[in-house]
């Protein structure tokens, strides 16, 4: 069977199996050195069976909006640049669908936080540019990032319906909620996480894998989340990348350095779980015109 061939909806067929690979790594500050270990690891990654491999937040270059400095916006680079056109290369050879982050550059002083998603056959499905910018002691990410334009699309790729949410989005049960609705069966969550300065005794990394891994049980769907490891400058990332399921069950867990997480999922558990919980049935959404409210008195 070509691994092109478009997979049956998750309310029939057998052949629903899909190979998740999330690319989590240390970057230094050489970016093509960077872009270099990422294309080995997505080379390991689709060596080892993967489908759909995701890679970090910002991928070609280390978290920078750490600072507020004028030029980093250099590093914004237009879609068509070596660091997704690679991509789209090894996507193409080696027929996996890609989930790309990088620093957009959409024309001068517009520059967004994006992340790129290739099909099987190389082609560009579509983009998701992302919409809450957080601003906070190290995460400035104000300054850099223009809030996103595109809503919250959906992409029918080769083995599957994904979704994305960049970090912050991450956070928010609304954005789960709407790409669930849309069709997804996968969201995939690129992450720049770790150390918060004006805290340092306290890790974020429980509520953070807690927060999403609920984002896949009330829409019952699979969620792969990415996020770096190691240090740059005065932050720690730590890592704990994870693939869970429609049930909240973790399939694969990263530790605190670089490797491949990877794990097989079966799309029929979307049916499955909705089956069982009849979330969407029992929605109210007529009753939810207050969320569009900033403030419920």
């Amino acid at each position: 069977m070509s691994r092109l061939m478009i997979l049956p909806s998750v309310y029939g067929g057998d052949n629903m199996n899909v190979k998740i690979a999330l690319i989590q790594m240390s970057c230094g500050k050489d970016i093509k050195a960077n872009i270099e270990k990422t294309v080995y690891m997505v080379q390991e990654a689709a060596a080892g069976g993967a489908n759909i491999i995701s890679l970090q937040e910002l991928y070609p270059s280390r978290y920078f909006p750490q600072t507020v400095n004028v030029k980093h916006y250099e590093l914004a680079r237009p879609l068509t640049d070596e660091s997704v056109e690679i991509m789209r290369q090894i996507a193409a050879d080696k027929k996996v669908v890609m989930v790309v982050p990088v620093y957009e550059y959409a024309r001068p002083g517009v520059y967004f936080n994006t992340a790129v998603v290739i099909d099987a056959d190389g082609s560009i499905a579509g983009k998701f540019r992302k919409i809450h910018i957080p601003e906070g002691p190290q995460y400035l990410e104000k300054f850099y990032f223009t809030p996103g334009d595109l809503g919250y699309p959906v992409f029918k790729t080769a083995y599957a319906t994904v979704g994305v949410g960049i970090c912050w989005d991450e956070w928010f049960p609304e954005v789960a909620r709407i790409l669930g609705l849309k069709g997804a069966e996968i969201i995939f969550y690129p992450s720049a996480i770790g150390s918060e300065p004006d805290r340092p005794e306290y890790s974020s990394q429980e509520a953070w894998e807690t927060v999403i891994k609920s984002h896949g049980i009330t829409n019952g769907l699979f969620i792969g989340a990415i996020n770096r490891v190691g240090v740059e400058d005065e932050m720690s990332f730590y890592g704990g990348s994870f693939i869970s399921n429609p049930f909240g069950e973790v399939l694969a867990r990263g530790g605190d350095g670089d490797e491949i997480v990877a794990a097989e999922i079966n799309l029929k558990q979307i049916e499955e779980f909705r089956n069982l919980l009849q979330f969407y049935r029992d929605r109210r959404p007529e009753t939810y015109g207050e969320l569009a409210k900033l403030i419920i008195e």
